[in-house]
């Protein structure tokens, strides 16, 4: 911190740098790249005092506020990511030293503060809350201009926009095909790669993936697609579990809950799940109806979840070619509990009932999943050839190479 502080001068706080000179040059290297400042400053002589300084500077946008926030609305400010938050103190220090250190933990933008007196106890008090300017009177442009060159030297570089997470919805072409197994497991071989990742439990009104995870979940998709219109980032995170391979869980009910599903409620969950995870893998049963047009939306991997029988390759070529086909989305047909000895169907009949060659096909291995279900221990967390599988399918999805198929060896150690 500077030695002395003097009237019409700004201090930088935690810092010993000496002040820069007042020249042209202050305000011309605002110029060129556009400062946003929010002033917040009940009082309407301080608010002045301070709007009038900054009225004559290029380069900066001001917007005033002529109360403090609420603690509770601090994130809908933090959002607006503002270069420099000018707070004024004298209305209410208590409450104003609230803001600072709230502000200075959640944001990247340099605060500052603004008050009539000097104390030293109180200029301590903002340099510990995190404030890195002490503004006081006079105040003048040049003044103010010098705090603003520190704050454009401190502020980051504007990263782009976060692309929204990848989706794979997982659909099944007659209930009992296995989805949730598959779509957990995958969830959970995401996970444990590189990247966040959410599985949402839409298989209402009898979703289980939280029992098949061994999750106790105190919220579920239903809160979720009931308060959509209150739904964003900080909501959605507040209703989820947490499973340990570091999968975050939106569950289905425990109870049957007649939930009115709306086109508009899910598309608004999904688009703030992506803004929100790397990864975002949906268990849509297969009992998805008028959700279908926003579940297989562009850019979307669809994972067709059927077994080898007649009625599911019939109910998987009427969904290929009637509702998937002109989606947008990418399709990948799974077989599951693939046995091709027991089927009695070959594979060009598959083929040709699928109208498409089936990318993934799951093993049979009935012990294996149901110990998995009754010892609530996800497949994906131990080896099995099921597990392989579906750690083969999650490497694709993200771009991963895959890991070479070690051929069998026959003899004394094969």
């Amino acid at each position: 911190m500077s030695n002395s502080l003097q009237h019409g001068t700004a201090v930088a706080a935690g810092s010993h740098s000496v002040v820069m000179p007042t020249s042209t040059k202050d305000t011309d290297a605002l110029g060129s790249n556009m400062i946003s400042i929010a002033l917040i400053a009940p009082q309407e002589s301080h608010r002045s005092r301070i709007s009038s300084a900054l009225a004559g500077l290029h380069g900066s946008t001001t917007r005033e506020f002529d109360i403090y926030p609420s603690i509770d609305d601090l994130s809908k400010l933090i959002e607006l990511n503002y270069d420099v938050i000018i707070i004024e103190l004298d209305s209410d220090p208590e409450h104003a030293l609230d803001l600072v250190e709230n502000i200075c933990r959640d944001c990247s933008g340099t605060v500052m503060v603004y008050s009539e007196h000097v104390f030293p106890e109180m200029l301590v008090r903002c340099m510990r809350a995190g404030a890195r300017e002490f503004l006081t009177s006079p105040l003048t442009p040049n003044t103010i201009a010098e705090a603003l060159v520190r704050a454009a030297v401190r502020r980051p570089a504007r990263s782009p926009k976060k692309v929204d997470g990848k989706m794979f919805v997982f659909v099944g072409a007659k209930g009992g095909s296995g989805v949730t197994t598959v779509a957990s497991n995958f969830a959970i071989a995401l996970a444990e790669q590189e990247g966040s990742t959410l599985l949402i439990d839409l298989n209402l009104p009898l979703g289980d993936a939280a029992i098949d995870l061994g999750i106790d979940a105190q919220y579920s998709v239903a809160n979720a697609l009931e308060s959509a219109g209150r739904l964003d980032s900080n909501f959605l995170s507040r209703l989820l579990a947490r499973h340990p391979s570091g999968l975050s869980v939106l569950a289905g009910p425990d109870q049957y809950t007649d939930v009115e599903v709306t086109n508009d409620a899910v598309s608004k969950l999904l688009s703030i799940a992506r803004q929100s995870f790397d990864y975002v893998v949906v268990d849509a049963g297969s009992r998805f109806g008028g959700a279908a047009k926003v579940l297989f939306q562009e850019g979307a991997a669809v994972y067709l979840i059927t077994q080898v029988g007649v009625s599911e390759l019939r109910n998987s070529n009427r969904l290929i070619s009637e509702l998937l086909k002109d989606s947008g989305a990418k399709v990948e047909v799974v077989l599951n509990r693939y046995a091709p000895r027991m089927t009695g169907i070959d594979e060009d009949s598959i083929n040709k009932a699928l109208t498409m060659r089936a990318g993934w096909k799951i093993p049979s291995d009935y012990s294996a999943v149901r110990n998995s279900r009754n010892t609530a221990t996800p497949l994906a967390m131990k080896d099995s050839a099921i597990t392989r599988v579906i750690q083969q399918m999650a490497k694709a999805a993200t771009g991963a190479k895959p890991e070479p198929e070690r051929k069998k060896r026959f003899g004394l150690f094969g």
